[in-house]
């Protein structure tokens, strides 16, 4: 890995590099690196990114009771029974 120093940097520049950088969660170091490898198209693409919303339609949403009543009888199978561990 090379090292390179960037001289010349006035504060206006060096406080928008860690704004911009905490604002994206990184380092200003990480922030700098993808941002020139994304200029020089060098950015790889991540797998596996793309949302797919065409079984949306198979799956519902459980009603407040609905959810209470399926809780329930997780929570009352999840209780040991103190008898079979004696």
């Amino acid at each position: 890995m090379k090292t390179i120093t960037v001289r010349g940097l006035d504060e206006t520049i060096a406080k928008n590099l860690k704004r911009m950088a905490g604002q994206n969660g990184k380092s200003v170091n990480q922030f700098v690196l993808d941002t020139l490898k994304e200029r020089l198209g060098l950015k790889k693409e991540k797998k596996y990114t793309v949302v797919h919303h065409d079984m949306d339609h198979l799956f519902g949403i459980w009603s407040e009771n609905e959810f209470k009543r399926i809780q329930g009888k997780i929570d009352s199978e999840r209780k040991i029974d103190k008898e079979l561990w004696k």
